[in-house]
């Protein structure tokens, strides 16, 4: 089974591509999706430990907790150390259960990838990527977003360049929808003959004439 991991940093296009692949049929492990589910169970206790003010109704809210971060940047490492390993369990959770129904590939969404050195826990590595103006102004039209928060996320990141370098694949999204999706298509197509990952990465999937 080929276990492709997606990433980019935020607002490049990952759940475009995410939504997308399950659309082609291909399971799709949502690591947003998972913290949402997190915050509401397991993540409670030892998130609201740290960050006593987050927790509303017995769950993290995600907009208090931004709050906290946004005051307390250097408390972003203790987040991540309690809720990664929570996350890293539920996605080999997801990898196994697929791997034993006879998926012959899955989608595992990680932002992180680089930055938490994962990349030999999957087997192609695919990059969504844009221009760093197309970025902010699709960022900033998020609900709660702040010049502030995103510039902490930002900083928390990877420059873009050096994902492009590391990445097996890239794809850029900055265009129409269909423009993305059709760069996904000859992504997959070029998985059938996928050869093991050498050290080069791979060109920028372009469709443009």
């Amino acid at each position: 089974m080929l276990i492709i991991g997606l990433t980019g940093s935020i607002a490049m296009g990952k759940s475009t591509a995410g939504d997308y692949l399950v659309q082609r049929g291909i399971p799709l492990f949502d690591a947003d999706d998972v913290v949402h589910e997190l915050y509401r169970n397991e993540a409670v206790e030892p998130v609201g430990a740290v960050f006593s003010g987050a927790v509303v109704d017995n769950a993290i809210d995600r907009a208090k907790l931004s709050e906290l971060l946004i005051g307390n940047p250097e408390k972003i490492s203790a987040l991540e150390a309690i809720v990664h390993p929570l996350v890293i369990k539920k996605r080999l959770a997801f990898i196994e259960k697929h791997r034993l129904q006879g998926a012959k590939m899955v989608v595992v969404d990680i932002p992180l990838l680089f930055e938490k050195r994962l990349q030999e826990s999957v087997d192609v590595i695919l990059l969504m990527t844009a221009p760093a103006d197309v970025q902010a102004t699709r960022a900033m039209k998020r609900p709660g977003m702040s010049a502030q928060k995103f510039a902490m996320i930002r900083a928390h990141q990877m420059d873009d360049e050096q994902k492009r370098q590391l990445a097996d694949f890239v794809i850029d999204t900055n265009g129409p929808f269909e423009q993305t999706y059709k760069r996904l298509d000859s992504f997959l197509e070029s998985l059938h003959d996928w050869p093991q990952k050498t050290k080069d990465p791979r060109p920028l999937i372009d469709d443009r004439p």
